[in-house]
């Protein structure tokens, strides 16, 4: 089981993203980057490094569902039961983002994505900072999510603030996405 990050590494994970940094965290099945979702700065360089276009949309991750509280907002009693009952887990929902975030988080959509993360580095970095980051596997476009350390630094050597160490989780794959709306699976 992955280990949660030392004090030492969530206070330079937190240097690095009060700063507009990128990081690097491992998440349940592969290693991902996060920054700080309302830093546009951040998002965009976080997206220059993956070669991702802005329209494609980021996912939102979070400790755990109080931080997504303000999103949450105004959905039935159902809908809510469905969020809790998946999370922590690999479940990331789209739900309607209500204009509540930028545009270069939800991209070309009127969803956003949203995971509470059962890994402790994700749940111990989100705790620490306090509310939502930015997740995507921390490969360039085309290339395979890393599963191991050595294969994030060799996508981005040099070029990422911080690499919070750890291990990815025993999932082997990443998160399931589900519409909350109309219950599809995009990603299984």
């Amino acid at each position: 089981m992955p280990n949660t990050p030392s004090p030492l590494s969530i206070k330079k994970s937190l240097a690095a993203l009060s700063h507009g940094g990128v990081i690097a965290c491992p998440t349940e099945a592969v290693w991902g980057l996060s920054c700080d979702p309302f830093d546009r700065a951040a998002v965009a360089q976080l997206l220059a490094l993956k070669r991702r276009p802005v329209a494609k949309g980021l996912i939102l991750i979070a400790a755990d569902e109080s931080q997504l509280d303000w999103l949450l907002e105004g959905m039935s009693a159902a809908q809510r039961a469905k969020l809790t009952l998946s999370w922590p887990g690999p479940t990331t929902w789209l739900i309607p983002h209500h204009n509540k975030v930028p545009e270069w988080i939800h991209g070309d959509h009127e969803t956003v994505a949203v995971r509470v993360s059962a890994h402790p580095a994700v749940s111990a970095l989100c705790a620490a900072w306090g509310g939502v980051l930015t997740s995507t596997s921390a490969n360039p476009a085309g290339c395979q999510p890393p599963r191991h350390g050595f294969q994030l630094r060799g996508y981005f050597a040099g070029q990422l603030d911080f690499i919070v160490p750890g291990s990815v989780g025993g999932a082997d794959r990443p998160s399931t996405i589900k519409d909350l709306c109309s219950d599809q699976i995009l990603r299984r």
